[in-house]
């Protein structure tokens, strides 16, 4: 944007890019000891900007003291000052940068001084400046333009581009994509103190999408990748089809960069073409966890994943997971799962997966060996709500009160999130709900009917800063149809542990059918409410309640049992999520008594 004045501005100045010359002229720096800011009548919150925008600040906290250093910084604050001061509605300022007595902008590129032990800066912004007029033409419908474009507001910069970039954005919306300024008249008239502002659009012809083009470069076929964006070829141009489109793509994990560019010209058929280019991802990823109980022992985990198996973007998994290592109260689980999902698979917002998985579970209620396999769709229905559905079998040999059992289902596993959360590993702000339905056919019996399961979870942070969250869960689940004794040990609930009630032994709630057997319980009920304190920048404090109720019967009623625990935690922040210590002891029920300690990555929830 070009600024037209009645007189030229009373700022001295030289170009940015002569402080190359700079380098013919290097010495070794030995002081810079005072860095001083004169703004009168400037507002703080101004005089704070530019501050913290200022190349010569920069410099003195790098260490960077050399006289070489310092007049670079200097003259490059010159066009900063101006500028942030033009954002803010002063355009007639007078700004001067002292170095040792000398302005910077007067000091000879090649008798660059060898040090500099003072650097004054004076800065008097002059009058605030309204627009009086403010006109961008021609505007689209529904154009949402700054409210403070218009007479008599301050005539800030930021506001003329902002309403520059809506007009455009107006126009491309409604598939004018080649939307673009063609008239800037900014003009200042210093005597009024006045800013009069004219701009003009040209919208060009409305546009269709034409063909993605792919640059090649990609191990991931071109082919694929114009599945996966699903850009709707012949249909008007819309940004946010773009956005999409870009956004598929990433999701995918396949790609480390995803640009997608406009044609500069469109066809004469007035479509448009897109041109895509991408960066891969590094397709091998490795990686594990841990987490130590003092009463579950230590569990293992780790994981292998390719990002682009098949050629097609497809992300292949296999996770392996050893738990209740060192526990002396039951065995050791141990877990192998893989699954493959094929991105686009059904429309571009449609993907398809395959499953399977072995698990080896000595639970303290009951044993089970199993193997399941699956395969089905997942759905990603907005930016924050996603969608699955599979059909699976599941075999199982258990053992525990009841006997000796085994079972032959099959599944139709149904499942909705809901995710606004700002960190999945680390929230602050956000709902989380998981709304689980699984349909089971016994094939060698009567045991047929639904596992569901529902977890709910919401963040707040108090306070400008948000130091403070305050963080809650509830979990709800419950199986309908079948008996306790038709339906896999596996299938019903248990309450104890870090899942459920930390400061209560891992599953020690369960349900007592007669003398002897104990059970899982067909109905249960998980609340869960935290206080998380940042203390500085890397570690926080946590106080924490949960409570868990399980129940014989498929609805939560009087007959069943509640227990609860509380306690402490401290969290240290990593790249990986926080580590997480929590302490806690039982506060309700006879299920547990002493201390329990839970360390593991990320929040409890």
């Amino acid at each position: 944007m070009h600024l037209r004045k009645d007189r030229p501005l009373p700022v001295r100045h030289r170009s940015l890019a002569l402080a190359v010359a700079l380098g013919l002229a290097g010495a070794p720096a030995v002081a810079f000891e005072a860095l001083n800011f004169s703004t009168p009548g400037l507002a703080e919150d101004l005089r704070g900007q530019i501050k913290s925008f200022s190349a010569l600040t920069a410099a003195k906290e790098d260490d960077r003291t050399s006289g070489q250093d310092i007049l670079a910084a200097a003259l490059s604050d010159y066009g900063i000052v101006i500028e942030t001061l033009y954002a803010n509605g002063y355009y007639a300022p007078v700004v001067s940068i002292r170095l040792d007595g000398r302005e910077a902008s007067e000091i000879p590129l090649l008798s660059t001084p060898a040090t500099v032990d003072r650097v004054d800066v004076t800065i008097n912004s002059g009058p605030r400046y309204q627009f009086g007029t403010a006109r961008l033409q021609p505007l689209a419908p529904r154009t949402d333009l700054p409210a403070d474009f218009r007479s008599g507001e301050r005539a800030k910069s930021t506001t003329i581009t902002d309403a520059a970039q809506a007009g455009i954005d107006g126009w491309r919306d409604l598939g004018f994509a080649k939307a673009d300024l063609v008239r800037e008249n900014v003009v200042a008239v210093h005597p009024e103190r006045r800013v009069d502002v004219d701009l003009g659009i040209d919208t060009g012809p409305r546009l269709r999408f034409g063909r993605l083009n792919t640059d090649g470069d990609s191990y991931v076929r071109s082919a694929a990748q114009r599945r996966i964006a699903g850009l709707p070829e012949g249909e008007m141009f819309d940004p946010e089809d773009v956005d999409r489109s870009v956004n598929r793509l990433t999701r995918t994990g396949a790609f480390a960069t995803v640009t997608l560019r406009e044609a500069e010209v469109p066809n004469p058929d007035g479509t448009l073409d897109m041109e895509l280019e991408v960066t891969d991802a590094k397709p091998r990823r490795f990686g594990f966890g841990a987490e130590l109980s003092s009463l579950e022992g230590v569990t293992l985990s780790t994981f292998w994943l390719h990002r682009n198996l098949l050629g097609g973007a497809e992300r292949f998994r296999v996770d392996a997971e050893v738990s209740d290592i060192s526990n002396n109260t039951n065995g050791i689980d141990a877990r192998l799962g893989a699954r493959l999902d094929v991105p686009g698979a059904i429309g571009p917002e449609t993907d398809a997966f395959f499953r399977g998985e072995i698990a080896m579970e000595q639970e303290p209620a009951y044993d089970s060996d199993s193997v399941e396999l699956g395969a089905g769709l997942s759905r990603r229905i907005s930016d924050t709500l996603s969608a699955e559905i599979g059909l699976g079998y599941l075999y199982a040999e258990t053992e525990d009160d009841l006997g000796k059992r085994s079972f032959s289902l099959v599944t139709l596993p149904l499942s909705l999130t809901w995710n606004t959360r700002d960190s999945d590993l680390d929230p602050r702000n956000g709902w989380y709900v998981n709304a689980e339905a699984t349909p089971f056919l016994d094939t060698d019996g009567d045991g047929n009917g639904a596992r569901l399961y529902a977890d709910l979870r919401g963040y707040y942070a108090l306070g400008e800063r948000e130091r403070t969250v305050l963080a809650g869960r509830l979990q709800i689940g419950s199986v309908i149809g079948p008996e306790i004794e038709d339906t896999p040990p596996d299938f019903l609930f248990f309450s104890g542990g870090a899942g459920s009630v930390r400061g209560q032994p891992y599953q020690s709630l369960d349900v007592n059918l007669r003398d002897g057997v104990d059970v899982g319980g067909r109905s249960f009920v998980g609340l869960s409410g935290e206080i998380r304190q940042d203390i500085g920048e890397s570690l926080g404090l946590v106080a924490f309640a949960d409570a868990g109720y399980v129940g014989e019967d498929s609805m939560p009623d009087d007959e069943g049992n509640w227990h609860s625990g509380a306690g402490v935690g401290l969290r240290y922040k990593t790249g990986l999520g926080p580590l997480r210590l929590d302490v806690a002891s039982p506060v309700g029920g006879d299920t547990g008594k002493g201390v329990q300690i839970y360390l593991g990555i990320g929040q409890s929830f």
